[in-house]
């Protein structure tokens, strides 16, 4: 007779198995069991099966369920504000977090596109601020009221005094700061404005502690660049303002975008401000090296004797060079980089108001 001897481990590792097994089905029956002990809040004669997301009710069919939202007015949706222990919080309730984040954002997103595309391209206020800047030779243009630039946009006209009192935006780029100034009057020269600012003792404590780059600095190692608009993101140029000017006189035959963005840079930062240069025009035949040129002997007409000295001169002479068209005259004028805009014509027929 013989006797089959199994290893220990192997027994042990068995058992171990089934106390595990055993353990995992015990907590699902006492989890069943648990959802058994309550009864149906619907009909009460039933034992509860399910349990609403939203309020925790019991119900036991899909018939109770669809009771309960028509009787309670329960969505059956979970609150996802809902508080949560920390010894509740597992990987389903940080997923539950990141995707209403997703969902918040998806919305707000949404919400800004509808108003984009409902919201009209310019109103009366414009209007009436692009007709008083045209005359005094200045373009001014607008963005969509839903844009933040367009509804921070303080400027303001006063008819009466024909004065233009700007939102004005100064960007100090050594010091890593930026100032919004509201209501400030075009006669107001560049150096009044920047008294307020950088000025060694009449300026702000507090604005001097932040632009002490700028308060250090000699006032004429200071210059007050403007972005030219209009131009590919490639080919960005710069006007430079004359600080002793009003800024009436600096923005006139400017193009500006709801209003000026001035950047104030110092001395050794001059060179990363690139200026708008002048116009390039490539002429065919005005560069050619002129050659001497031997006009031909007078020919004696044989039958009058006379010399054919104006007909020669006539050969000689260049033909007439046609006017280019005013159009073409333009595009030749225009600087490389530099966007062509049809909306000119456009702004000059919007009525005033």
């Amino acid at each position: 007779m013989s006797s089959v001897i199994l290893p220990t481990a192997h027994i042990m590792s068995s058992a171990e198995n089934k106390v595990e097994n055993s353990s995992t089905e015990e907590e699902e029956r006492g989890k069943k069991r648990k959802m058994s002990l309550s009864s149906c809040g619907v009909c009460g004669s039933e034992e509860a099966k399910y349990r609403c997301p939203s309020c925790l009710t019991h119900s036991c069919s899909l018939p109770c369920v669809k009771k309960h939202k028509e009787v309670s007015g329960c969505s059956g949706v979970r609150n996802k504000t809902a508080f949560v222990t920390l010894s509740q919080f597992d990987e389903m309730a940080l997923l539950s977090d990141y995707r209403f984040l997703e969902d918040t954002g998806r919305f707000a997103d949404g919400a800004t596109r509808d108003n984009l595309v409902q919201a009209p391209r310019v109103t009366v206020k414009s209007k009436k601020l692009a007709s008083n800047a045209r005359k005094m030779n200045i373009t001014l243009r607008f963005l969509p009221i839903t844009f933040s630039k367009s509804r921070e946009n303080s400027t303001f006209f006063l008819t009466k005094e024909k004065l233009f009192l700007w939102h004005l935006k100064l960007l100090f780029p050594q010091s890593s700061s930026e100032f919004t100034q509201r209501r400030v009057s075009d006669k107001q020269t560049l150096k009044q404005i920047l008294t307020s600012y950088i000025h060694p003792t009449e300026s702000d404590p507090v604005t001097r502690q932040k632009l002490k780059m700028y308060v250090q600095a000699r006032f004429d190692h200071v210059k007050v660049f403007m972005k030219v608009e209009g131009r590919k993101a490639n080919s960005v140029r710069y006007h430079e303002l004359d600080i002793e000017k009003s800024l009436r006189d600096n923005l006139s035959y400017k193009t500006l975008i709801e209003y000026p963005v001035l950047h104030v840079v110092l001395k050794d930062h001059w060179k990363d401000y690139p200026l708008k240069g002048p116009a390039k025009t490539d002429k065919v035949g005005q560069e050619k090296e002129t050659a001497t040129q031997v006009s031909p002997s007078p020919q004696r007409s044989p039958t009058t004797g006379e010399t054919n000295i104006s007909r020669t001169a006539q050969e000689m002479e260049p033909p007439p060079q046609k006017k280019a068209k005013r159009g073409d005259e333009e595009q030749e004028e225009q600087e490389e980089g530099e966007i062509t805009d049809s909306s000119d014509e456009d702004d000059k027929n919007i009525p005033c108001d």
